[in-house]
């Protein structure tokens, strides 16, 4: 079907007047991509360097980083550039991109977690068996499925959203978003409805439900344990699941005002509650996974040392 679109460009109107601040949030905005690129750099090549971390537990705290390091990248310098720009105004095609990186970046950040609550339930609820059923191929398979379904929905969905005749071309955001961008459309958007839809329940449910049952597993077997299996048990599943409320809230938070618009909300409150999401995990998740897993702690600080040996005076 033909593109019927009439905009080649898309304006960002989320961005709010900083005036002669607008360099002093640049620099903050930088210092905050620099930190995420080294917390997470840093806490993948502690586990990539470490052979006593390539387990399960560890790759999945791999993968859920080198995933941050994704989402961040498709919007951080869209957001350092739009600062300091008295134009906020970027093309469509990039609109889309930003859009699918995000998006993807969203989905398999969920399916990861969903995955790592599995890899959890099974170490505490089978911890004589799990070696043997968390064998290095399903390991492959869990985290072949946890990328590919988030790429696979999202391509689906970007590929309906090419088609729509779009009406207009401002988004009240500092980011394209999907939800926004289908609204201004003046085709039909029934099939991009249904879909959503699907979307939602498939990979949103889906994920919740392995996260629900795991954890309700988790529990009711560490409430039957003694005091020393309890402490383990909360060691090995407490950074997982503040991570995930962590993720879980800053998302439900950013859903909801995307559909509320501007009603009654400040406009700085509007702009920051849209970039939580892809903020705070992915600064607050290694650096908790760094603190609270020995292993990976140990393993960071090697990889400092070995840095410090290397830098010449």
């Amino acid at each position: 079907m033909t593109n019927l679109t009439k905009f080649s460009t898309v304006v960002l109107a989320g961005y709010i007047d900083t005036g002669n601040v607008a360099y002093f949030y640049f620099a903050v905005i930088l210092l905050l991509y620099a930190c995420i690129i080294f917390a997470n750099v840093l806490v993948i090549s502690a586990i990539y360097v470490n052979r006593a971390l390539h387990e399960p537990m560890y790759m999945f705290v791999c993968n859920l980083c080198v995933n941050e390091l994704y989402g961040t990248t498709s919007l951080f310098p869209c957001l350092l550039a739009n600062v300091i720009s008295d134009s906020h105004e970027i093309s469509l095609v990039y609109c889309y991109l930003q859009m699918y990186c995000m998006y993807t970046y969203a989905t398999a950040e969920f399916c990861h977690l969903s995955v790592m609550s599995y890899d959890r339930y099974m170490s505490i609820c089978y911890p004589l068996q799990y070696n043997s059923i968390m064998t290095q191929r399903k390991v492959c398979i869990l985290l072949a499925l946890a990328w590919s379904s988030s790429f696979c929905q999202f391509t689906i969905t970007l590929s309906l959203n090419v088609q729509l005749e779009l009406c207009g071309n401002v988004i009240q955001k500092v980011w394209c978003d999907n939800y926004l961008l289908v609204r201004q459309a003046c085709s039909d958007t029934t099939m991009n409805s249904i879909f959503g839809l699907y979307a939602t329940v498939l990979f949103v449910g889906g994920p919740s439900l392995i996260i629900l049952y795991s954890y309700i597993r988790v529990i009711s077997v560490t409430f039957r344990a003694s005091r020393e299996a309890k402490r383990k048990s909360l060691s090995t599943c407490g950074p997982h699941l503040v991570s995930l409320l962590n993720y879980g809230i800053w998302c439900s938070f950013e859903m909801i005002q995307s559909r509320l618009g501007k009603a009654n909300m400040p406009d700085i409150l509007r702009v920051i509650i849209s970039l939580n999401f892809l903020i705070i995990p992915p600064l607050f998740n290694p650096i908790m996974y760094g603190l609270k897993m020995p292993k990976i702690r140990q393993g960071c600080l090697q990889i400092m040392k070995m840095t410090e040996k290397k830098t010449p005076l």
